[in-house]
């Protein structure tokens, strides 16, 4: 592995805990090993304890992240979800056991050499993006696998396949994608990233590495602090909260975290 920026030490994506039917649907995340942590931000896994009463809606909320993910119960059918300007929503069955592994920005585009913003906004079946890692899945896993064995098989083909891999580090396109993380994604797009990239060439590598403009990605990141942050209701009242994350307004602030997570802040972070 060659010259791995440090993103995990600037930006940490978070995923809601799953509310309704708490009892019965689990999310775990779980970490790779450490010689991965720099390209993969986790292992995750989302399932069912008993079987529920009516089928299940999962919402998935912008992340700036890649994903791979599949069933474990048919691991021959598996995905890859592109970058997303705003939420989905998975309608799952009454019982299921999803298995997944979160890039961090860039670097499923960096270990694959593939065009992330041809994933971007969807979801593509992996056998057509990367058919050795879909016939790796679909012969590795099969039902009834512990977190630990899960974490290990995962752990030992991207171990492989990273210290084969030679990472493209543009310094000044590295360098605009590290002041949009260590800035919480408020700043000036056009104006604050000047780092020796042309406008186009910017967003030709934005593109490129995490499917989207410098700007999107930026009100992603943006959103992505208010989560971690895990605002009270009094401070979601105070305008204080708005500014300081860039926002005009408080209704410029409601309607771009809808667009992101699909509700409500009041609602997201109410008790």
């Amino acid at each position: 592995m060659h010259q791995i920026p440090d993103i995990r030490r600037l930006y940490m994506p978070v995923q809601p805990t799953v509310k309704r039917s708490a009892e019965r649907v689990t999310y775990q995340e779980f970490m790779p090993d450490a010689a991965l942590q720099g390209i993969i931000y986790c292992y995750w896994r989302l399932r069912t304890s008993v079987s529920l009463d009516e089928p299940f809606i999962y919402r998935v909320v912008a992340d700036g992240c890649i994903d791979i993910f599949f069933e474990l119960n048919n691991p021959a059918e598996n995905f890859v979800m592109g970058f997303c300007k705003k939420y989905t929503e998975f309608p799952l069955e009454n019982s299921f056991d999803y298995v997944g592994v979160r890039f961090l920005p860039t670097m499923f585009s960096q270990l694959f050499k593939i065009n992330a913003a041809e994933l971007s906004n969807r979801f593509e079946n992996l056998g057509v993006v990367l058919p050795a890692t879909a016939g790796f899945i679909a012969s590795a896993f099969e039902t009834g696998l512990s977190v630990a064995e899960i974490k290990r098989r995962f752990d030992e083909y991207f171990l492989h396949f990273a210290v084969r891999t030679e990472f493209d580090r543009d310094p000044r396109f590295y360098e605009a994608l590290s002041l949009i993380l260590q800035n919480s994604g408020v700043l000036n797009v056009e104006k604050d990233l000047d780092t020796g990239l042309s406008p186009r060439q910017l967003r030709r590598l934005f593109g490129y590495y995490i499917g989207d403009s410098a700007k999107t990605f930026s009100q992603v990141v943006r959103f992505q602090n208010i989560l971690r942050a895990k605002p009270s209701q009094q401070s979601l009242r105070q305008n204080k909260l708005f500014y300081d994350n860039g926002y005009y307004d408080q209704a410029h602030f409601i309607k771009e975290f809808k667009n992101l997570y699909g509700v409500t802040p009041g609602k997201a972070f109410g008790r």
